[in-house]
């Protein structure tokens, strides 16, 4: 925290690059390269002001003619002085103002480090932190939303409620415990109750958000799976518009997941494209075909792509493999390569795939115009299937204000917390002294604290911010 760091803080490929300095000496050390055209030094130009002039890291040597902005701390990004030098995105421009820098005494910002010591200095606490990366990663309308309004404070507001209606409720246990004795009653039992139910319901409620959060983050999961040499990676590279998998006719190509993400209309799906299902005495291809029931499991809509060419017995033995572990799943059955078949081979496939699902595809969401022929070399009907794609995620429309959750981390942590609210609760059903409840209390509070940063460590500060962009 007694460092001055910097770092390029914008992608290579534009006009203009920025390098961001940050601390003690940031206005000092860019002052020792950079000339004001005109008017005051650097180290008397008010807070929040650009200045034109130009970089000399060599003494008579003109770098490049830069726009530099001063902002003097408290009120700044990080809580500390900060500088950024705009310039010409050469290359090689900034890497000779970044080790003009290093040679002064700054050193190069790790991942997240700006954010950090945002988080560190109070300017914002470890959710909003934990946002900016989230708004960063934003792929759609909904992602940037939930990130928003996560960075706004919505989140944390939600938490800080939550976590004063616990602190009432250890209150009231605690101030009962210190006058047992003259026999004073703060609460009674039934109104503790009631307002543990009251915490419950919302952290009920925000840990239930975590499928849609997690879904609208990190794309609603859609498993592409059938028997092998169906088109499983010709209809992946399709939907992503690129060749993402490895497309041949020898059958078991794909031995491992591959996955794309890919967004329609507003809604991000990620594809996983799996190992084909058959017989095999492969070791490796046999943990693919693992793997393929493995990723089935974890999602909610599923892509089973059919070969019409291929023998009945073989379709069969692949439906048992698929259909049982696509029990509550949004199914679609694509009978692949139309273009290559006959018009009546296709249509015994379709009314023998719809047989066989009304047989033993017990509590699938699914009905009969979930099946339909496709030719996904050609992309033909693609677009039914992003309409299907879209009806089946059925996401809800997130609003500004919507406290939502999309992060592992405060998922957990608010399960946990959630456990300790049971325990109190059931520990007030059974009459238990106040001091044994009190010690639920007091570790769903802690839970709480963790997620906002009141209590945490500095493991769990390096794992949150190493996911961080340098420069950010």
């Amino acid at each position: 925290m007694n460092d001055t760091i910097c770092a390029l803080a914008t992608p290579q490929g534009g006009a203009i690059s920025v390098v961001r300095i940050s601390g003690v000496k940031a206005i000092e050390y860019t002052s020792k390269i950079f000339t004001p055209r005109k008017g005051l030094p650097l180290a008397e130009r008010k807070s929040h002001t650009a200045v034109f002039g130009d970089v000399c890291v060599t003494p008579g040597e003109l770098l490049d003619e830069v726009l530099v902005t001063v902002m003097r701390a408290p009120y700044t990004y990080t809580g500390e002085d900060v500088v950024e030098i705009s310039c010409h995105a050469s290359p090689y421009i900034t890497l000779q103002i970044l080790l003009a820098l290093f040679n002064l005494g700054a050193r190069q910002a790790e991942p997240g480090e700006f954010t950090m010591r945002a988080f560190l200095n109070g300017k914002m606490d470890l959710s909003r932190a934990e946002a900016v990366a989230d708004l960063i990663a934003s792929s759609s309308k909904a992602s940037h939303r939930l990130a928003m309004n996560q960075l706004k404070g919505d989140f944390s507001n939600e938490l800080g409620n939550l976590r004063n209606k616990l602190l009432k409720l250890t209150t009231l246990m605690e101030l009962e415990l210190d006058f047992s004795e003259e026999d004073v009653t703060f609460a009674d039992r039934s109104e503790l109750m009631q307002l543990c139910d009251e915490i419950d319901g919302v952290m009920t409620h925000l840990t239930d958000s975590f499928a849609v959060g997690n879904a609208v983050k990190n794309g609603v999961p859609v498993a592409i799976v059938g028997e092998t040499n169906a088109g499983k990676s010709t209809l992946l590279n399709a939907l992503l518009r690129e060749e993402r998998a490895i497309v041949s006719d020898i059958s078991g190509t794909t031995r491992d997941t591959i996955e794309g993400t890919m967004t329609i209309g507003g809604t991000t799906f990620r594809f996983i494209d799996t190992a084909g299902l058959r017989e095999t005495s492969d070791v490796v291809e046999q943990m693919g075909i693992q793997r393929t029931v493995e990723q089935l499991r974890k999602t909610s809509i599923a892509l089973w792509i059919v070969d019409p060419a291929a023998d009945y017995t073989q379709m069969e033995i692949t439906a048992k493999k698929i259909l049982p572990e696509c029990k509550e799943k949004k199914l679609a059955i694509l009978v692949n390569k139309s273009d290559t078949i006959r018009e009546e081979r296709l249509a015994e496939v379709m009314k023998w795939g719809k047989s066989l699902v009304a047989e033993c595809g017990e509590d699938i969401v699914w009905n009969e115009n979930d099946m339909w022929a496709i030719s996904a070399r050609l992309r033909s009907n693609l677009d039914r299937l992003e309409e299907f794609l879209v009806r089946s995620a059925a996401l809800p429309a997130i609003s500004r204000g919507d406290v939502v959750v999309t992060n592992v981390r405060h998922y957990e942590a608010l399960t946990r917390a959630l456990n300790e609210i049971k325990e109190v609760k059931h520990g007030l059903e059974l009459c238990l002294s106040g001091d044994l409840v009190s010690e639920h209390l007091r570790a769903a509070i802690h839970n709480l604290s963790e997620i906002v940063g009141e209590v945490t460590n500095d493991e769990v500060l390096g794992n949150i911010f190493a996911n961080f962009c340098i420069g950010k």
